[in-house]
Order: structure tokens, then sequence, then C-alpha cells
């Protein structure tokens, strides 16, 4: 039983202890959506060697996943609504813009901007990503203890570091890897800033098989986490919070 009196599985209590670790964790959605495991670590504690390891053994995108909350305060939108507003004026680009129901697993997707941090120089070396994936999370506390943070003094766009952020209603609206690490974090009690990063197969070029994921996972004793666990981890804990 959980500090807070809820009660979780022991796979949840392992994830939880581990986020707030700083540690590493693996999240598949599910089977009718992506179908992916993403590598999954608080944006405060990665490292150089962090991003190494996720762009070699994952080999997808290195994303952070933001809570509404705090998106709204940087005023990051949705990266479909600003190009949709850019098309208005553009013809051309008008077709390749998202929109509702474009995309097979969802019903929009959560990018927002690409950012580097300002002390970055090109922004793409593994130091580079993880400076600007430690200051993201660094901003996000700022924000939560009250600090009325200037988000373009931090960071530039274009860069980097995409930066997804996370539906409102979290797993409740939306079952992304956005929304289930944000919800993790939540029950964890951390910096609502999480790294996520697809896990490919290197030899078919797809996404890593749910089966092979797993085992990775246990050869390393880490954790793996279906998203039906956090969903329904997190429902419980939205209760005792009622």
């Amino acid at each position: 039983m959980s500090s807070n009196d809820t009660n979780y599985t022991e796979n949840i209590e392992r994830a939880i202890q581990a986020i707030q670790n700083g540690e590493m964790i693996f999240i598949f959605d599910s089977e009718g959506r992506e179908g992916e495991t993403d590598f999954t670590i608080p944006a405060s504690a990665v490292t150089p060697n962090d991003v190494k390891w996720m762009r070699k053994d994952g080999g997808g995108l290195i994303c952070v996943a933001l809570d509404t909350d705090t998106s709204k305060q940087f005023g990051l939108p949705f990266i479909s609504d600003v190009l949709r507003n850019a098309s208005n004026s553009n013809n051309s680009f008008k077709t390749t813009v998202e929109k509702g129901g474009d995309l097979a697993y969802d019903t929009r997707s959560s990018f927002s901007f690409w950012v580097n941090h300002r002390d970055t120089r090109t922004g793409i070396p593994d130091n580079d990503r993880a400076l600007t994936i430690n200051k993201l999370a660094e901003i996000v506390d700022r924000t939560l203890d009250g600090e009325n943070v200037n988000f373009g003094s931090e960071f530039r766009t274009p860069g980097h570091v995409a930066l997804l952020r996370a539906a409102e209603g979290l797993v409740n609206e939306r079952m992304g890897q956005t929304e289930l690490s944000i919800a993790l974090a939540k029950m964890a009690g951390t910096t609502p800033a999480m790294v996520v990063c697809e896990m490919l197969d290197e030899n078919s070029g797809r996404a890593l098989s749910k089966e092979d994921a797993k085992t990775y996972a246990k050869d390393r004793d880490l954790v793996f986490l279906e998203g039906s666990e956090i969903v329904d981890a997190y429902n419980e804990w939205m209760r005792t919070k009622e």
C-alpha cells in the first residue's frame, strides 16, 4: 500500500519508486493505439548518457511531455494549430496540415514546439539535448512554485527537443505516452515533465514488439508497464483526492 493509502499493484509501486528515484522505465500504450513501447524517464534526471542510450537503443524521437497547466502558462500551443493558422495564407500548404481524423491512432497530435535551451550551441549533441531537457524540468518547477517565467528568455525555436502538451483530462481524455507519463509523474509527486522515446526494431525498422520490449526491460531489471495499468492506477489515485 502506498503512502497515500491507495491500493496499487506491485508493478505500479515499482514504477512510482523508479520515477521518484529518477530511473528509466518502459511504457507500452496499447495494441489498439500506436502499439509502441517508450523509454520513459523524468526530465530532471536525464544525463547525456541517457540521451545516448535512448537514441541508440530506442531510436525514436526524444521528446519531453509537459502537463497542461504549465504548457498553458508557457503559452505553448499545439503545433497543428500554429500550422493551420499559417496555412490560411498559403493554399499549397493547407492540405498538409493535420485535420481531425487524419491520424489512424488518435484524434490529434500532442506535439507543440521543438526547442533548444539558449545555452546550447547547435542543440543536437547528447550534452546539448540533456541540458535542454533538464532546463525544461527546472522551468516547470519554477512555474509550479509561483514564479512568472518567460519561456522565450530560456528557450529558442526551432530546436532539437520536441515538446508534447498533455491533454487536460490526461489518460481519461487521451491515452498517449504523453498523458501516461505525466499521469505517473503526478502519482509519484514529481515534476510533471517526462522524457519519452519510442523503441524501434533495428531489423525491421518498425516499432519493437511488446514482447521484445518486455524482454529488454526484464534483462535490465527495469519496470515495464502497460498503459491500462497506468489508467487504472491513475483513476484510483484521483478517487483518493475527491
